[in-house]
């Protein structure tokens, strides 16, 4: 059975996405790079967090490995509130309306890590991994459309509230910065959807080099020699603008930024904490967001056995 075209907006599934798994940057610390501190007690993965929520997100997706996701589970835990219902004013019960958006933390799959898994493939990973889980439980669960936020990137989350019914529509919609998006590499907000997932992975998939030299093939199909080491399976260094060349923005809605940072490297990380918007980055409230479980289904607590 098809979804309704003029299926209401209640029921518009928007998917977070948040890439951690890729390359390793050049801070060298021994947690995850998503984990470094942009104020007292706030992580950056904790305002990509924020920002998804702000976005209007109905599920988060945490791309990640299982070797960094105990650390990054344990600041964050299964689930944060929506900010927008979180406290009414008006709202007679108000701890009653709040809404959940449930966080999950999907890992790279072991058959592209080392060989495609750079930070764009953790965006098309976690998109599709949404798509498939949701699609087996029930057709008003899968993902009508995905919003990316990226922990490097640094910028007021609170402002993605002004675009949040254009970020759940059927628009594109694109966070800019002195005019640049990320069709230039930039690591600003986005959305896609299914169309527009299977364009970006043609690009790895059809630019991306495997095991052997196709240039040199027997019967036309059969390669017999092997690239050299350091040219085997380049799409793991794809870079963001590489692979996200192809947006379209045209008749996209556009929302530009007052302010942004870079800090993908220890000098932009630098520039960051130096500058007077880092006032701006606080910790939001921490009934907001801070460590939580739900609750088992069909579990005693040990408390509760006699």
């Amino acid at each position: 059975m098809q979804i309704p075209k003029d299926k209401s907006q209640h029921a518009f599934h928007l998917a977070g996405v948040i890439p951690v798994a890729g390359q390793p940057l050049d801070f060298n610390f021994d947690w995850s790079d998503c984990l470094m501190p942009l104020a007292p007690n706030y992580t950056a993965i904790e305002r990509s967090v924020i920002e998804c929520a702000y976005a209007g997100c109905e599920t988060i997706w945490i791309v990640c490995n299982d070797d960094v996701s105990p650390l990054i589970r344990h600041r964050i835990g299964e689930y944060v509130y929506d900010p927008i219902w979180y406290g009414r004013v008006f709202d007679p019960r108000p701890s009653e309306s709040r809404k959940t958006i449930p966080i999950f933390y999907v890992p790279i799959h072991p058959k592209d890590r080392e060989k495609r898994d750079c930070l764009g493939w953790s965006i098309l990973h976690g998109a599709v991994t949404a798509f498939k889980i949701g699609a087996k439980i029930s057709q008003w669960l899968t993902p009508n459309k995905y919003y990316v936020s990226f922990p490097h990137g640094v910028y007021e989350p609170e402002l993605l509230r002004e675009h949040r019914k254009d970020i759940s529509s059927e628009n594109p919609f694109y966070l800019s910065h002195e005019g640049k998006t990320i069709a230039d590499g930039e690591y600003l907000g986005f959305t896609f959807t299914g169309k527009d997932y299977v364009r970006f992975r043609r690009v790895v998939r059809s630019e991306g080099t495997g095991m052997w030299d196709g240039s040199e093939l027997v019967d036309g199909k059969y390669a017999t020699k092997k690239l050299p080491i350091e040219k085997r399976y380049s799409a793991r260094f794809f870079s963001l603008d590489k692979i996200f060349k192809c947006a379209i923005l045209e008749d996209a809605v556009v929302g530009d930024l007052p302010w942004y940072h870079n800090i993908d490297s220890w000098e932009g990380y630098c520039v960051f904490i130096g500058s007077k918007e880092r006032k701006r980055i606080i910790r939001p409230t921490g009934f907001l967001i801070k460590y939580r479980e739900f609750n088992p289904i069909g579990k005693n607590n040990e408390t509760n056995r006699h």
